[in-house]
Protein backbone atom coordinates (compact mmCIF):
# COMPACT_ATOMS: atom_id res chain seq x y z
CA UNK A 1 0.00 0.00 0.00
CA UNK A 2 1.25 3.03 -1.10
CA UNK A 3 2.21 6.01 1.70
CA UNK A 4 2.03 9.06 -1.00
CA UNK A 5 -0.97 11.37 -0.33
CA UNK A 6 -2.85 11.79 -3.36
CA UNK A 7 -5.99 14.04 -3.54
CA UNK A 8 -9.30 12.10 -4.67
CA UNK A 9 -11.91 13.47 -6.76
CA UNK A 10 -14.77 15.68 -5.46
CA UNK A 11 -17.84 14.98 -4.68
CA UNK A 12 -19.01 16.62 -8.45
CA UNK A 13 -17.73 13.07 -9.61
CA UNK A 14 -20.31 11.48 -7.23
CA UNK A 15 -17.83 8.84 -6.20
CA UNK A 16 -15.44 9.85 -3.13
CA UNK A 17 -17.19 11.33 -0.42
CA UNK A 18 -15.43 14.30 2.05
CA UNK A 19 -15.13 12.61 4.46
CA UNK A 20 -13.51 9.36 3.12
CA UNK A 21 -11.29 11.80 1.37
CA UNK A 22 -10.42 13.59 4.83
CA UNK A 23 -10.02 10.26 5.80
CA UNK A 24 -7.43 8.88 3.74
CA UNK A 25 -5.58 11.93 3.66
CA UNK A 26 -5.59 11.46 7.34
CA UNK A 27 -3.73 8.45 7.70
CA UNK A 28 -1.23 9.19 4.63
CA UNK A 29 -3.29 6.64 2.22
CA UNK A 30 -3.48 7.17 -1.64
CA UNK A 31 -7.19 7.08 -2.47
CA UNK A 32 -6.64 6.14 -5.56
CA UNK A 33 -8.04 7.38 -9.09
CA UNK A 34 -12.32 8.22 -9.52
CA UNK A 35 -14.13 4.53 -10.13
CA UNK A 36 -15.33 4.43 -13.29
CA UNK A 37 -19.41 5.44 -13.40
CA UNK A 38 -20.40 3.16 -15.90
CA UNK A 39 -23.18 0.12 -16.77
CA UNK A 40 -25.47 -1.03 -13.36
CA UNK A 41 -23.02 1.17 -11.05
CA UNK A 42 -24.39 4.74 -10.43
CA UNK A 43 -23.91 7.01 -7.04
CA UNK A 44 -26.15 6.53 -4.02
CA UNK A 45 -27.40 10.39 -3.57
CA UNK A 46 -30.94 9.50 -4.99
CA UNK A 47 -31.53 6.19 -3.41
CA UNK A 48 -30.44 7.75 0.53
CA UNK A 49 -32.58 10.83 -0.07
CA UNK A 50 -35.78 8.29 -0.93
CA UNK A 51 -34.65 6.01 2.12
CA UNK A 52 -34.17 9.07 4.53
CA UNK A 53 -37.94 9.90 3.24
CA UNK A 54 -39.63 6.73 3.65
CA UNK A 55 -38.01 6.44 7.39
CA UNK A 56 -38.77 9.45 8.57
CA UNK A 57 -42.62 9.11 7.24
CA UNK A 58 -42.63 5.14 8.96
CA UNK A 59 -41.11 6.96 12.15
CA UNK A 60 -43.37 9.70 12.34
CA UNK A 61 -46.82 7.59 11.19
CA UNK A 62 -46.11 5.51 14.54
CA UNK A 63 -48.32 8.39 16.71
CA UNK A 64 -51.30 7.47 14.48
CA UNK A 65 -52.53 4.85 16.63
CA UNK A 66 -52.09 7.00 19.65
CA UNK A 67 -53.32 10.09 18.41
CA UNK A 68 -56.75 8.12 17.00
CA UNK A 69 -57.58 6.92 20.23
CA UNK A 70 -60.80 7.79 21.16
CA UNK A 71 -61.82 9.09 24.24
CA UNK A 72 -65.67 9.77 25.40
CA UNK A 73 -66.48 13.38 25.96
CA UNK A 74 -68.03 12.10 29.41
CA UNK A 75 -64.94 10.43 30.16
CA UNK A 76 -61.93 11.90 32.46
CA UNK A 77 -58.90 12.20 30.34
CA UNK A 78 -56.68 11.94 33.46
CA UNK A 79 -58.46 8.08 33.66
CA UNK A 80 -57.54 7.87 29.37
CA UNK A 81 -54.37 8.91 30.16
CA UNK A 82 -53.67 6.15 32.87
CA UNK A 83 -55.78 3.22 30.78
CA UNK A 84 -55.22 3.93 27.19
CA UNK A 85 -52.76 6.49 26.19
CA UNK A 86 -49.67 5.64 28.64
CA UNK A 87 -48.82 2.32 27.26
CA UNK A 88 -49.34 3.66 23.89
CA UNK A 89 -47.37 6.76 24.24
CA UNK A 90 -44.43 4.09 25.67
CA UNK A 91 -44.87 2.29 22.60
CA UNK A 92 -44.80 4.64 20.38
CA UNK A 93 -41.53 6.22 21.94
CA UNK A 94 -39.98 2.86 21.69
CA UNK A 95 -40.91 2.01 18.46
CA UNK A 96 -39.57 5.14 17.00
CA UNK A 97 -36.27 5.08 18.67
CA UNK A 98 -35.65 1.48 17.06
CA UNK A 99 -37.05 3.02 13.49
CA UNK A 100 -33.77 5.51 13.99
CA UNK A 101 -31.49 3.26 15.08
CA UNK A 102 -32.55 1.49 11.59
CA UNK A 103 -31.90 4.83 10.11
CA UNK A 104 -28.57 5.81 12.18
CA UNK A 105 -27.25 2.26 10.83
CA UNK A 106 -28.63 3.21 7.60
CA UNK A 107 -26.21 6.15 7.19
CA UNK A 108 -23.48 4.22 8.88
CA UNK A 109 -23.61 1.50 6.11
CA UNK A 110 -23.47 4.04 2.92
CA UNK A 111 -20.69 5.88 4.25
CA UNK A 112 -19.20 2.32 3.53
CA UNK A 113 -20.67 1.72 0.86
CA UNK A 114 -20.85 4.89 -1.57
CA UNK A 115 -21.99 3.56 -4.86
CA UNK A 116 -24.21 1.56 -5.62
CA UNK A 117 -25.76 -0.95 -8.75
CA UNK A 118 -28.86 -2.77 -9.50
CA UNK A 119 -28.52 -5.09 -7.30
CA UNK A 120 -27.74 -3.15 -4.00
CA UNK A 121 -30.56 -0.66 -4.90
CA UNK A 122 -33.04 -3.56 -5.23
CA UNK A 123 -31.53 -5.07 -1.54
CA UNK A 124 -32.55 -1.35 -0.13
CA UNK A 125 -36.13 -1.54 -1.66
CA UNK A 126 -36.32 -4.91 0.24
CA UNK A 127 -35.16 -3.19 3.64
CA UNK A 128 -36.98 -0.39 2.48
CA UNK A 129 -40.06 -2.73 2.22
CA UNK A 130 -40.14 -4.22 5.98
CA UNK A 131 -39.63 -0.84 7.45
CA UNK A 132 -42.88 0.05 5.91
CA UNK A 133 -44.66 -2.63 7.62
CA UNK A 134 -43.70 -1.16 11.01
CA UNK A 135 -46.36 0.86 11.85
CA UNK A 136 -48.96 -1.61 11.47
CA UNK A 137 -47.30 -3.87 14.12
CA UNK A 138 -46.86 -1.36 16.24
CA UNK A 139 -50.57 -0.63 15.84
CA UNK A 140 -50.86 -4.30 17.13
CA UNK A 141 -48.65 -3.78 19.35
CA UNK A 142 -50.58 -0.87 21.18
CA UNK A 143 -53.97 -2.27 20.54
CA UNK A 144 -53.04 -5.83 22.19
CA UNK A 145 -50.19 -5.12 24.62
CA UNK A 146 -50.85 -8.53 26.47
CA UNK A 147 -50.69 -10.37 22.83
CA UNK A 148 -47.48 -12.13 21.74
CA UNK A 149 -48.22 -11.68 18.36
CA UNK A 150 -47.88 -8.00 17.76
CA UNK A 151 -44.46 -7.91 19.57
CA UNK A 152 -43.52 -11.23 17.66
CA UNK A 153 -44.32 -9.24 14.73
CA UNK A 154 -42.47 -6.23 15.24
CA UNK A 155 -39.72 -8.28 16.26
CA UNK A 156 -39.10 -10.75 13.50
CA UNK A 157 -39.18 -7.45 10.81
CA UNK A 158 -36.51 -6.20 12.88
CA UNK A 159 -33.86 -9.12 12.60
CA UNK A 160 -35.25 -9.11 8.65
CA UNK A 161 -34.06 -5.54 8.47
CA UNK A 162 -31.07 -6.00 10.16
CA UNK A 163 -30.28 -9.53 8.08
CA UNK A 164 -31.02 -7.45 5.10
CA UNK A 165 -28.20 -4.83 6.07
CA UNK A 166 -25.71 -7.06 6.69
CA UNK A 167 -26.27 -8.87 3.04
CA UNK A 168 -25.59 -5.26 1.78
CA UNK A 169 -22.47 -4.99 3.33
CA UNK A 170 -21.00 -8.61 2.35
CA UNK A 171 -22.18 -7.60 -1.03
CA UNK A 172 -20.56 -4.54 -1.22
CA UNK A 173 -17.03 -6.21 0.33
CA UNK A 174 -17.55 -8.75 -2.32
CA UNK A 175 -16.97 -5.96 -5.15
CA UNK A 176 -14.91 -3.48 -3.90
CA UNK A 177 -15.65 -1.12 -5.74
CA UNK A 178 -18.57 0.25 -4.87
CA UNK A 179 -16.53 0.76 -1.10
CA UNK A 180 -15.60 3.68 0.10
CA UNK A 181 -12.28 4.73 -1.49
CA UNK A 182 -10.22 4.68 2.05
CA UNK A 183 -11.60 0.65 2.10
CA UNK A 184 -10.21 0.14 -1.20
CA UNK A 185 -6.95 0.81 -0.35
CA UNK A 186 -6.82 -0.79 2.79
CA UNK A 187 -5.30 -3.85 3.37
CA UNK A 188 -7.52 -4.29 6.01
CA UNK A 189 -10.64 -4.86 4.47
CA UNK A 190 -11.55 -8.12 6.47
CA UNK A 191 -10.87 -5.77 9.71
CA UNK A 192 -13.57 -3.97 8.21
CA UNK A 193 -15.99 -5.83 7.44
CA UNK A 194 -15.88 -7.86 10.52
CA UNK A 195 -16.38 -4.64 12.54
CA UNK A 196 -19.29 -3.52 10.57
CA UNK A 197 -21.44 -6.64 10.61
CA UNK A 198 -20.67 -7.36 14.13
CA UNK A 199 -22.13 -4.06 14.82
CA UNK A 200 -24.99 -4.53 12.23
CA UNK A 201 -26.06 -7.67 14.19
CA UNK A 202 -26.19 -6.93 17.47
CA UNK A 203 -29.97 -5.21 16.93
CA UNK A 204 -31.12 -8.65 15.20
CA UNK A 205 -30.13 -10.84 17.71
CA UNK A 206 -31.51 -8.88 20.71
CA UNK A 207 -34.55 -8.72 18.34
CA UNK A 208 -34.69 -12.48 17.83
CA UNK A 209 -33.89 -12.94 21.44
CA UNK A 210 -37.43 -10.49 22.02
CA UNK A 211 -39.34 -12.29 19.59
CA UNK A 212 -38.98 -16.04 21.68
CA UNK A 213 -39.72 -14.56 25.24
CA UNK A 214 -42.83 -12.85 23.33
CA UNK A 215 -44.68 -16.18 23.81
CA UNK A 216 -43.26 -16.31 27.01
CA UNK A 217 -42.73 -13.36 29.46
CA UNK A 218 -43.42 -10.49 27.75
CA UNK A 219 -42.10 -7.62 29.94
CA UNK A 220 -38.58 -9.29 29.10
CA UNK A 221 -39.20 -8.97 25.45
CA UNK A 222 -39.94 -5.30 25.55
CA UNK A 223 -36.51 -4.57 27.53
CA UNK A 224 -34.65 -6.85 24.80
CA UNK A 225 -36.18 -4.55 22.14
CA UNK A 226 -35.23 -1.39 24.45
CA UNK A 227 -31.77 -2.50 25.00
CA UNK A 228 -31.55 -2.12 21.16
CA UNK A 229 -31.50 1.05 21.58
CA UNK A 230 -29.11 1.65 24.56
CA UNK A 231 -26.72 -0.59 23.68
CA UNK A 232 -24.63 0.91 21.34
CA UNK A 233 -24.59 4.06 23.69
CA UNK A 234 -24.20 1.31 26.21
CA UNK A 235 -21.35 -0.43 25.32
CA UNK A 236 -19.24 3.00 24.00
CA UNK A 237 -19.69 4.24 27.85
CA UNK A 238 -18.20 0.86 29.29
CA UNK A 239 -15.49 0.99 27.27
CA UNK A 240 -14.83 4.33 28.23
CA UNK A 241 -14.71 3.42 31.95
CA UNK A 242 -12.37 0.38 31.47
CA UNK A 243 -10.07 2.85 29.30
CA UNK A 244 -10.22 5.44 32.78
CA UNK A 245 -9.12 2.35 34.71
CA UNK A 246 -7.12 0.46 32.66
CA UNK A 247 -4.98 2.92 30.72
CA UNK A 248 -4.69 2.59 26.80
CA UNK A 249 -5.41 -1.48 25.31
CA UNK A 250 -2.83 -2.81 23.24
CA UNK A 251 -5.92 -3.29 20.53
CA UNK A 252 -5.52 1.13 19.96
CA UNK A 253 -3.08 -0.13 17.17
CA UNK A 254 -6.12 -0.65 15.18
CA UNK A 255 -7.62 3.20 15.90
CA UNK A 256 -6.67 4.60 12.83
CA UNK A 257 -8.64 1.73 11.42
CA UNK A 258 -11.79 2.56 13.07
CA UNK A 259 -11.38 6.42 12.13
CA UNK A 260 -13.76 5.57 9.38
CA UNK A 261 -15.80 2.52 10.29
CA UNK A 262 -19.15 1.78 11.79
CA UNK A 263 -18.43 3.11 15.15
CA UNK A 264 -20.57 5.26 17.18
CA UNK A 265 -17.69 7.92 17.84
CA UNK A 266 -18.20 8.92 14.50
CA UNK A 267 -20.46 12.14 13.60
CA UNK A 268 -23.23 11.26 11.55
CA UNK A 269 -23.29 13.06 8.40
CA UNK A 270 -24.90 16.45 8.64
CA UNK A 271 -26.75 16.64 5.77
CA UNK A 272 -28.32 13.12 6.67
CA UNK A 273 -29.79 14.42 10.08
CA UNK A 274 -31.47 17.70 8.10
CA UNK A 275 -33.04 15.55 5.82
CA UNK A 276 -34.09 13.11 8.38
CA UNK A 277 -34.96 16.24 10.56
CA UNK A 278 -37.14 17.87 7.46
CA UNK A 279 -38.88 14.70 6.62
CA UNK A 280 -40.23 14.42 10.15
CA UNK A 281 -41.32 17.99 10.54
CA UNK A 282 -42.76 18.17 6.89
CA UNK A 283 -44.91 14.43 7.80
CA UNK A 284 -46.09 15.33 11.01
CA UNK A 285 -47.16 19.13 9.60
CA UNK A 286 -49.17 17.13 6.79
CA UNK A 287 -50.74 14.47 9.43
CA UNK A 288 -52.54 17.45 11.14
CA UNK A 289 -54.69 18.04 8.04
CA UNK A 290 -55.73 15.07 7.18
CA UNK A 291 -57.59 14.91 10.56
CA UNK A 292 -59.06 18.06 9.34
CA UNK A 293 -60.23 16.68 5.44
CA UNK A 294 -61.55 13.20 7.56
CA UNK A 295 -63.52 14.34 10.46
CA UNK A 296 -64.43 17.82 9.84
CA UNK A 297 -66.44 17.87 6.54
CA UNK A 298 -70.06 18.17 7.04
CA UNK A 299 -72.07 15.62 5.72
CA UNK A 300 -74.62 17.10 2.60
CA UNK A 301 -77.60 15.77 4.18
CA UNK A 302 -76.92 17.02 7.20
CA UNK A 303 -75.95 20.62 5.73
CA UNK A 304 -79.60 20.44 4.12
CA UNK A 305 -81.62 19.40 7.25
CA UNK A 306 -79.82 21.14 10.18
CA UNK A 307 -78.51 23.88 8.73
CA UNK A 308 -80.73 24.52 5.79
CA UNK A 309 -78.42 24.13 2.55
CA UNK A 310 -76.14 27.17 3.97
CA UNK A 311 -72.36 25.80 4.21
CA UNK A 312 -70.88 28.33 6.12
CA UNK A 313 -73.18 28.09 9.28
CA UNK A 314 -72.20 24.26 9.40
CA UNK A 315 -68.54 24.95 9.11
CA UNK A 316 -68.79 27.29 11.73
CA UNK A 317 -69.50 24.35 14.62
CA UNK A 318 -65.92 23.08 13.22
CA UNK A 319 -64.00 25.87 14.69
CA UNK A 320 -62.30 25.21 17.68
CA UNK A 321 -60.73 22.30 15.27
CA UNK A 322 -59.91 24.62 12.86
CA UNK A 323 -58.41 26.85 15.73
CA UNK A 324 -56.36 24.10 17.38
CA UNK A 325 -55.41 23.06 13.72
CA UNK A 326 -53.67 26.35 13.27
CA UNK A 327 -52.42 26.73 16.35
CA UNK A 328 -50.36 23.20 15.68
CA UNK A 329 -48.82 23.60 12.37
CA UNK A 330 -47.72 27.07 13.74
CA UNK A 331 -45.98 25.58 16.66
CA UNK A 332 -44.23 23.06 14.30
CA UNK A 333 -43.35 25.00 11.87
CA UNK A 334 -41.59 27.09 14.40
CA UNK A 335 -39.92 24.49 15.88
CA UNK A 336 -38.73 23.30 12.14
CA UNK A 337 -37.89 27.54 12.06
CA UNK A 338 -35.47 26.68 15.58
CA UNK A 339 -34.10 23.65 14.60
CA UNK A 340 -33.23 24.85 11.14
CA UNK A 341 -31.71 28.03 12.85
CA UNK A 342 -29.63 26.01 14.72
CA UNK A 343 -28.46 23.73 12.35
CA UNK A 344 -27.66 26.64 10.32
CA UNK A 345 -24.52 26.84 12.59
CA UNK A 346 -23.35 23.30 13.05
CA UNK A 347 -20.77 22.63 11.23
CA UNK A 348 -20.79 18.54 12.48
CA UNK A 349 -23.26 16.55 14.31
CA UNK A 350 -21.76 14.27 17.25
CA UNK A 351 -23.37 11.41 18.18
CA UNK A 352 -24.63 13.00 21.26
CA UNK A 353 -26.43 15.33 19.35
CA UNK A 354 -27.16 13.37 17.09
CA UNK A 355 -29.75 11.27 20.02
CA UNK A 356 -30.51 14.38 21.24
CA UNK A 357 -32.12 15.21 17.88
CA UNK A 358 -33.77 12.13 18.05
CA UNK A 359 -35.36 12.65 21.25
CA UNK A 360 -36.45 15.73 20.08
CA UNK A 361 -38.11 14.59 16.98
CA UNK A 362 -39.81 11.59 18.80
CA UNK A 363 -41.54 14.55 20.84
CA UNK A 364 -42.52 16.45 17.37
CA UNK A 365 -43.89 13.16 16.35
CA UNK A 366 -46.29 13.41 19.62
CA UNK A 367 -48.13 16.85 18.46
CA UNK A 368 -50.57 15.20 16.50
CA UNK A 369 -51.99 13.95 20.12
CA UNK A 370 -51.54 17.16 21.31
CA UNK A 371 -53.77 18.57 18.45
CA UNK A 372 -56.33 15.85 18.54
CA UNK A 373 -56.88 16.27 22.48
CA UNK A 374 -56.73 20.40 21.82
CA UNK A 375 -59.66 19.91 19.21
CA UNK A 376 -61.89 17.31 20.52
CA UNK A 377 -63.13 18.88 23.78
CA UNK A 378 -65.85 21.32 25.08
CA UNK A 379 -64.47 24.54 26.26
CA UNK A 380 -63.69 25.39 29.84
CA UNK A 381 -64.13 21.03 30.51
CA UNK A 382 -61.66 19.24 33.30
CA UNK A 383 -60.51 17.41 29.50
CA UNK A 384 -59.67 20.29 28.22
CA UNK A 385 -57.26 21.83 31.09
CA UNK A 386 -55.56 18.79 30.81
CA UNK A 387 -55.36 18.22 27.21
CA UNK A 388 -53.66 21.91 27.39
CA UNK A 389 -51.01 20.27 29.72
CA UNK A 390 -50.07 17.75 27.60
CA UNK A 391 -49.22 19.66 24.73
CA UNK A 392 -47.82 22.01 26.95
CA UNK A 393 -45.23 19.31 28.06
CA UNK A 394 -45.23 17.74 24.43
CA UNK A 395 -43.90 21.37 22.96
CA UNK A 396 -41.62 21.57 26.16
CA UNK A 397 -39.76 18.52 25.73
CA UNK A 398 -39.45 18.86 21.78
CA UNK A 399 -37.88 22.24 22.71
CA UNK A 400 -35.74 21.50 25.62
CA UNK A 401 -34.08 19.21 23.58
CA UNK A 402 -33.04 21.38 21.06
CA UNK A 403 -31.49 23.78 23.95
CA UNK A 404 -29.67 20.99 24.76
CA UNK A 405 -28.40 19.78 21.55
CA UNK A 406 -27.11 23.81 21.52
CA UNK A 407 -25.62 23.68 24.77
CA UNK A 408 -23.79 20.14 23.76
CA UNK A 409 -22.36 21.48 20.52
CA UNK A 410 -21.06 24.84 23.37
CA UNK A 411 -19.30 21.85 24.92
CA UNK A 412 -16.72 21.07 21.53
CA UNK A 413 -17.66 24.31 20.04
CA UNK A 414 -14.59 24.33 17.79
CA UNK A 415 -15.12 21.23 16.16
CA UNK A 416 -18.93 22.06 16.12
CA UNK A 417 -20.07 25.07 15.61
CA UNK A 418 -19.67 28.22 13.31
CA UNK A 419 -17.51 31.08 15.05
CA UNK A 420 -21.00 33.46 14.87
CA UNK A 421 -22.64 30.85 17.43
CA UNK A 422 -19.92 30.14 19.64
CA UNK A 423 -18.86 32.42 22.89
CA UNK A 424 -18.64 35.75 22.39
CA UNK A 425 -20.21 35.40 18.71
CA UNK A 426 -22.18 37.78 17.52
CA UNK A 427 -24.81 35.49 17.03
CA UNK A 428 -24.22 33.66 20.42
CA UNK A 429 -27.33 35.69 22.44
CA UNK A 430 -29.39 35.75 19.47
CA UNK A 431 -29.10 31.50 19.49
CA UNK A 432 -29.39 31.50 23.01
CA UNK A 433 -32.87 33.65 23.30
CA UNK A 434 -34.33 31.70 20.13
CA UNK A 435 -34.00 28.22 21.44
CA UNK A 436 -35.07 29.18 25.01
CA UNK A 437 -38.13 31.12 23.73
CA UNK A 438 -40.11 27.68 23.02
CA UNK A 439 -39.27 25.82 26.33
CA UNK A 440 -39.71 29.25 28.97
CA UNK A 441 -43.10 29.80 27.33
CA UNK A 442 -44.62 26.14 27.33
CA UNK A 443 -43.45 25.84 30.81
CA UNK A 444 -44.97 29.12 31.98
CA UNK A 445 -48.28 28.31 30.10
CA UNK A 446 -48.45 24.89 31.75
CA UNK A 447 -47.92 26.37 35.28
CA UNK A 448 -50.15 29.14 34.73
CA UNK A 449 -53.41 26.68 33.30
CA UNK A 450 -52.37 24.63 37.22
CA UNK A 451 -53.01 28.23 38.98
CA UNK A 452 -55.75 30.14 36.55
CA UNK A 453 -57.84 26.43 35.51
CA UNK A 454 -60.61 28.83 34.66
CA UNK A 455 -58.61 30.49 31.84
CA UNK A 456 -56.76 27.90 30.65
CA UNK A 457 -58.21 27.83 27.25
CA UNK A 458 -57.59 31.67 26.80
CA UNK A 459 -53.81 30.90 28.31
CA UNK A 460 -53.42 28.41 25.96
CA UNK A 461 -54.42 29.90 22.41
CA UNK A 462 -53.11 33.58 23.92
CA UNK A 463 -49.58 31.36 23.55
CA UNK A 464 -49.71 30.41 20.34
CA UNK A 465 -50.74 33.07 19.26
CA UNK A 466 -48.06 35.57 21.39
CA UNK A 467 -45.07 33.49 19.99
CA UNK A 468 -45.00 34.15 16.20
CA UNK A 469 -44.92 37.56 17.00
CA UNK A 470 -42.16 37.09 19.50
CA UNK A 471 -39.91 35.87 16.83
CA UNK A 472 -40.51 38.81 15.19
CA UNK A 473 -39.22 40.75 17.61
CA UNK A 474 -36.29 38.92 19.20
CA UNK A 475 -33.83 40.33 17.87
CA UNK A 476 -34.65 43.90 18.66
CA UNK A 477 -35.25 42.40 22.08
CA UNK A 478 -32.15 40.97 22.53
CA UNK A 479 -29.84 44.24 21.19
CA UNK A 480 -31.68 45.86 23.33
CA UNK A 481 -31.29 43.80 26.56
CA UNK A 482 -27.61 43.39 25.50
CA UNK A 483 -27.33 46.95 25.31
CA UNK A 484 -28.66 48.14 28.53
CA UNK A 485 -26.58 45.41 30.21
CA UNK A 486 -23.82 47.08 28.33
CA UNK A 487 -24.30 50.12 29.80
CA UNK A 488 -24.71 48.81 33.37
CA UNK A 489 -21.32 47.01 32.96
CA UNK A 490 -19.85 50.43 31.72
CA UNK A 491 -21.05 52.49 34.50
CA UNK A 492 -20.29 49.92 37.15
CA UNK A 493 -16.48 49.84 35.56
CA UNK A 494 -16.57 53.79 35.69
CA UNK A 495 -17.40 53.63 39.38
CA UNK A 496 -14.54 51.42 40.28
CA UNK A 497 -12.17 53.06 38.55
CA UNK A 498 -13.50 56.34 40.23
CA UNK A 499 -12.78 54.54 43.73
CA UNK A 500 -9.56 53.09 42.46
CA UNK A 501 -8.22 56.47 41.32
CA UNK A 502 -9.60 58.35 44.82
CA UNK A 503 -7.56 55.63 46.99
CA UNK A 504 -4.63 56.36 44.94
CA UNK A 505 -4.97 60.11 45.70
CA UNK A 506 -5.18 59.62 49.29
CA UNK A 507 -2.19 59.53 51.72
CA UNK A 508 -1.39 55.90 53.11
CA UNK A 509 -2.61 57.11 56.77
CA UNK A 510 -6.09 58.60 55.40
CA UNK A 511 -6.62 55.39 53.53
CA UNK A 512 -6.02 53.39 56.85
CA UNK A 513 -8.41 55.15 58.57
Amino acid sequence: MSARRAAAPGPGGGTVGPAAVEGGRGLGLDVGPEPELGGSTQTSHRLLAYSDALLSIIATVMILPVAHTRIHPDQKLGESVQQLLLAKIAVYLMTFLIVTVAWAAHVRLFQVIELIDDVLALLNLACMMIITFLPYTFSLMASFPDVPFGIFLFSICAVVIGLIQAVIVAYGFYHPHLLNQQIQVSENQNFYKHHILKIILRGPVLCFLAAIFSFFFIPLSYVLLGLVIVFPHLTRFITWCKTKIVGQRDEEEHGSLETFTFYLSEPLSKERVEAFSDGVYAIVATLLILDICEDNVPDPREVEEKFHGSLLEALSEYRPNYLAYFGSFVTIGLLWFVHHSLFLYVTKATRLMGLLNILSLAFIGGLPLAYQLTSEFAEKSHNEIEAIQVSCVITFFASIFQFAIWTTALLHERETLHPFARYGGKEHAFMFAKLALYPCVSLGAFFLTCLLSEFSTEIFHLMQIVIPFAFLALRIFVRISLTVIKSVMSLSRRKVVLLEEEEACLSPSETLS
